[in-house]
This record gives C-alpha cells, sequence and structure tokens, in this order.
C-alpha cells in the first residue's frame, strides 16, 4: 500500500489535532473547586458578613476598615475566602450599590438596613 505525501501529512495533521485537543481538555478544569469564592453562594455568604460586619459596627466604617472587621469576623472563612482582598470588597460594595439605588456610601447602608 503507498500513500504519497499529501495523503501522509493529512494523517500526521489528523493524529496530531487529537493529541493537541486531548491535552488542553485535559488541563481544563472540569469541576468546581472547593475554595472558589466567586459562586453565587460564596457571594452571597460574603454579602451577609459585609451586612452583618456593617450593622455591627454601625456603618461607621471605611473601605479598609470594613475589610479588616470581616477578616476578623468568626463567620469568616479563610480557608474558603483565602483570596478575599480589599477588590473584592469593592467589588461587592459596588454590587450592592447597583442593587441598591438609594445607597452609595457604607453609612447609606446602615441607614437604609435600619429602616
Amino acid at each position: 500500500m503507498e500513500f504519497d505525501v499529501s495523503t501522509l501529512m493529512m494523517i500526521f495533521f489528523v493524529i496530531f489535532m487529537i493529541i493537541s485537543m486531548w491535552k488542553i481538555y485535559a488541563f481544563l478544569p472540569n469541576k468546581q473547586l472547593a475554595d472558589d469564592d466567586t459562586t453565587p453562594q460564596a457571594t452571597k455568604d460574603l454579602l451577609h458578613l459585609m451586612l452583618r460586619t456593617i450593622e455591627l459596627h454601625e456603618g461607621k466604617l471605611s473601605n479598609v476598615e470594613l475589610f479588616e472587621k470581616m477578616q476578623e469576623n468568626d463567620e469568616f472563612d479563610s480557608q474558603k475566602f483565602w483570596r478575599f482582598n480589599l477588590n473584592r470588597l469593592n467589588q461587592l460594595l459596588q454590587k450592592y450599590y447597583i442593587q441598591n439605588p438609594e445607597t452609595s456610601t457604607i453609612l447609606d447602608i446602615y441607614k437604609t438596613m435600619k429602616l
């Protein structure tokens, strides 16, 4: 059985394409990580913790102070939220401000919670 060059090239191309696709598939994350803090449930937990911390300190916090107080809270799971940082807190605050247009500061959040 005799193969010409173009047939051999096509066979090798297909073989290497299959191998390449398998390598890409093998390295893609197929399941959710246990410490993934971007899931809706984890975001909900962080938002709840943020609101609880604001309520405990009567809204008299800056962003940095809120970040520190949230990390000091007993409900804060440092294993799950090990990537939590000030930027993530700012994103949570912005999300809350968008969902509640009557708020624009941490003190406003506290005031609306007390209504």
